[in-house]
């Protein structure tokens, strides 16, 4: 017996049918084909699966989709713009090299635009290394990705 569900995903209203045990991010990639939020740990400590959630950084592995109910979410396939350019914190994980695998990339640039949204444009390396404390990158020395941020959020002043 499955429970229906209405999201907004990526400004696309969806409903289902599903399990109620379904998380969001098997609901994500499963029932959506959004394949860029990853499924890193099922604990919620890597932070590859997070999304945001009526605006807010949620780790999509440990939340029941049901529970968000009406609730709107971005994945990192929907905060591109409108004409397929990049997000420019993706663009600055790019320029940066803050990537290496990749897999890490889409929770971290998710987890780098929250930060900058509740915290400003001006971060310092211990403010960001901080904030993305709940990110793992088992190929990096984080470098490059403090680097990105740092560039990514001077770059988002006004988006």
């Amino acid at each position: 017996m499955g429970t229906s569900v209405s999201l907004i995903i990526n400004g696309k209203t969806v409903t289902a049918n599903i399990d109620p045990r379904m998380l969001l991010v098997q609901f994500i990639r499963e029932h959506m084909q959004l394949t860029g939020t990853h499924i890193g740990c099922d604990t919620a400590q890597c932070g590859a699966c997070t999304v945001f959630v009526n605006g807010n950084a949620v780790k999509s592995c440990s939340a029941l989709a049901v529970q968000f109910e009406g609730a709107q979410i971005t994945t990192i396939e929907g905060i591109a713009g409108a004409n397929g350019e990049m997000h420019p914190m993706q663009a600055a994980f790019k320029e940066c090299h803050g990537l290496q695998c990749g897999f890490c990339t889409p929770g971290m640039v998710m987890s780098a635009i929250d930060l900058v949204k509740r915290h400003g444009n001006s971060l310092s390396e211990q403010a960001i290394r901080e904030g993305l404390d709940g990110n793992i990158c088992r190929c990096t020395g984080y470098h490059n990705i403090v680097k990105a941020v740092q560039q990514g959020a001077a770059n988002m002043k006004g988006v």
